[in-house]
């Protein structure tokens, strides 16, 4: 059985790094990202793993660092924020356009302005059309796992595309939890070493990232997003290999009790926990509730969603991110889009919560259940700001 330990789930994401033999690594700090981008460095500098961390002066320059260093054929990792993601976002496009396996780990903040250093999803919703795979973890446990998870799913062959884990920031980065840590030799059997299918080399001169005629560039971006969604093969291969191996089942969606619920609640990241909590204690009072947790929203998984949510009534979508002057949050406009050609289809209720790290409870979550069960049809198409105060 797998030893126990406890630790900082940011520090724990660096350990799950330098698990895995990274080359590079170009990590510029901010909050709350910063512990990771310390104990990675520090892991370097001890001398635990052969690899070069890049000093550098912004994220927009760590992440070019990345692209040139991946360009090169080394693995690659970055980690950012918020601003520092927004300052990336001109380099996030071109890497994948590249087909750069890069991992970048995410803790999630909100967006400024106003100045906000606590934890929404308003950094990653702005690029969710960048091209990347895109994971969302629930815990510690799974922020180790998918760390090394995502570069063998990015550099697979049939992938060849950037990876971003995001991490909750504070309520996930800054928790200590108890975590199963692999050791080297189990991630050395899961995790071969990289190789490139081309690199930049002054012995083997290769061109990348050229500029594109009008003629060719609608086939680029069109081959770019055939093969993020399928990308998600080999994401669920590599899930089902990581279960033989280590016993932890990963899915695109993941359910909580949804046999025979009437309404379900979705979260994306470290809320999870909570409206589990809130489920029980629903159930217990006799209403019939269930929770999904999407883990993977990059390729969007339509087909798993759909069959998760077969034959409830209504479908409360919760958004920790606004898309201003839209229908609704930016999942729940997605998850509307997923249904829109369904025959039976449940009913699609848009929350707005925990902007910029407000506290959402286990009694938030019932009183969302509840409130969203009583809503009248002529109310659905409105977007719930849920605990503003009147």
């Amino acid at each position: 059985m797998a030893k126990r330990i406890g630790m900082e789930v940011a520090i724990a994401a660096a350990e799950a790094v330098a698990l895995c033999n990274i080359d590079v690594a170009a990590v510029y700090p901010i909050t709350p990202q910063s512990h990771i981008a310390e104990h990675l460095a520090e892991i370097v500098a001890d001398g635990r793993i052969d690899a070069e961390f890049i000093t550098v002066e912004s994220e927009h320059s760590s992440i070019s660092a990345c692209c040139g260093a991946s360009g090169a054929g080394a693995r690659v990792y970055t980690a950012t924020s918020s601003q520092g993601l927004m300052y990336m976002h001109e380099i996030l496009p071109i890497v994948s356009a590249m087909r750069l396996p890069v991992v970048m780990g995410l803790a999630n903040r909100a967006v400024s302005g106003p100045l906000n250093i606590w934890n929404d999803h308003s950094d990653i919703m702005p690029q969710r059309d960048s091209g990347w795979i895109a994971f969302f973890a629930e815990n510690g446990q799974e922020v180790v796992d998918m760390s090394i998870q995502s570069f063998k799913i990015a550099e697979d062959p049939d992938v060849m595309l950037p990876v971003v884990l995001n991490i909750d920031g504070f309520q996930l980065t800054h928790m200590v939890e108890a975590l199963e840590m692999p050791d080297q030799k189990e991630v050395n059997r899961f995790l071969p070493d990289y190789v490139p299918f081309a690199t930049l080399h002054p012995d083997r001169p290769v061109s990348m990232g050229t500029a594109n005629m009008p003629e060719i560039f609608t086939e680029v971006l069109k081959a770019k997003q055939e093969a993020l969604v399928n990308s998600k093969k080999t994401i669920i291969k590599v899930w089902k290999e990581w279960k033989e191996l280590f016993g932890r089942e990963y899915n695109p969606v993941e359910t909580y009790k949804t046999e025979g619920a009437e309404t379900l609640i979705l979260t994306m990241g470290s809320m999870g926990e909570t409206a589990s909590i809130a489920i029980d204690e629903l159930r217990k009072e006799g209403i019939p509730a269930g929770l999904i947790k999407l883990r993977l929203w990059r390729p969007f998984p339509f087909e798993e969603l759909k069959a998760a949510v077969k034959g409830a009534k209504r479908l409360i979508v919760t958004d920790r991110a606004i898309s201003f002057g839209g229908p609704g949050g930016p999942v729940a406009s997605e998850i509307r889009s997923a249904f829109y050609n369904e025959k039976e289809r449940p009913i699609i209720s848009s929350f707005i919560i925990g902007l910029g790290g407000r506290d959402v409870r286990v009694e938030d979550f019932k009183d969302i259940i509840l409130k969203s069960i009583k809503m009248k049809k002529q109310d659905l198409d409105n977007i719930v700001f849920y605990g503003v105060r009147e």
